[in-house]
């Protein structure tokens, strides 16, 4: 579930999937570490404070980010940490995180939770312009819905130059506070790269007076739905026929539904952008390419 949400959740999304004495458990064998009041990360949080404070570092773009409480498409396998330009490093330090080199100055460092991490307006920064399309709007979604406002990520965006500040731009230009996890932001990257196909997040759909839903992701040209589905919310009987009955409502209005779950967004993106390219052509184009 943690994975789903991008690294970091809070108390209430964790308690609405299992019990709080399951979630007592998990802190107390140390599966689960708490960042902050009311707000819980994987481990692999407090193994990256460790790997920065050996290098002589600071916890910068996606570990920084869910120490700000901003949820990240995945945690990488090193810890993102940045040490000064003229910082030497032995081989065997660079191979224990995935090393940043930048000049930092004062206001580009925070302590949270006892970590040294870049601040808030840097690592935003760092993630626009340094971060894979898909990863970087899933921190900018993120960062959006905790309470950053749409004009200070413009700002930070129009201020940067140089390598990456066009691709920072962009991300400011798509990000949206209704995507509800990574998980969506992900799908909806890959969604953004389909000619043809313009979604948005959260639409809610109305045929003939009867409210449909309100799926994850909307094309209301081509009339494409696309979900995606976990496992953690639609994983029992109930969720099952109340899915059946929503999505067969929506083939019936007309339209064409396709659901993705978090193994085919996050594992498997080539597979999940044929199907919306081909999707795409067929409702748009009408190349159906069915014998």
């Amino acid at each position: 579930m943690l994975a789903e949400l991008g690294g970091v959740a809070t108390r209430a999304q964790l308690e609405a999937v299992v019990t709080r004495a399951d979630l007592d458990s998990a802190l107390a064998d140390a599966r689960l570490r708490q960042i902050a009041r009311g707000r819980f990360a994987l481990p692999a949080v407090e193994g990256a404070r460790q790997v920065a404070h050996a290098l002589t570092g600071v916890l910068s773009f996606r570990q920084a980010a869910v120490h700000h409480g901003w949820a990240v498409k995945h945690l990488p396998a090193r810890p993102d940490v940045t040490v000064m330009r003229n910082r030497r490093l032995t081989p065997a330090q660079e191979r224990t995180a995935t090393i940043h080199r930048a000049v930092l100055g004062p206001d580009d460092v925070r302590v949270v939770g006892g970590s040294r991490v870049t601040s808030p307006d840097r690592t935003l920064t760092d993630c626009l312009r340094g971060l894979p399309f898909d990863e970087a709007l899933a921190v900018a979604d993120s960062a959006l819905r905790a309470g950053v406002g749409p004009r200070r990520l413009r700002v930070l965006a129009d201020g940067l130059r140089g390598i990456g500040a066009p691709e920072a731009r962009r991300v400011v230009s798509v990000a949206d506070h209704r995507a509800a996890n990574p998980f969506e932001s992900v799908l909806r990257a890959i969604a953004l790269d389909v000619p043809g196909l313009q979604v948005v997040p959260q639409r809610p759909l109305w045929w003939g007076g009867v409210f449909l839903g309100r799926p994850d992701l909307v094309d209301l040209d081509a009339r494409i739905v696309l979900e995606a589905d976990s496992f953690t919310w639609h994983g029992d009987r109930s969720a099952l026929a109340f899915d059946c009955r929503r999505y067969d409502e929506m083939v019936a209005a007309g339209w064409t539904v396709l659901r993705f779950a978090y193994e085919h967004v996050m594992g498997d993106q080539a597979w999940v952008r044929r199907i919306l390219v081909d999707t795409t052509k067929e409702r748009t184009q009408g190349t159906s390419q069915i014998a």
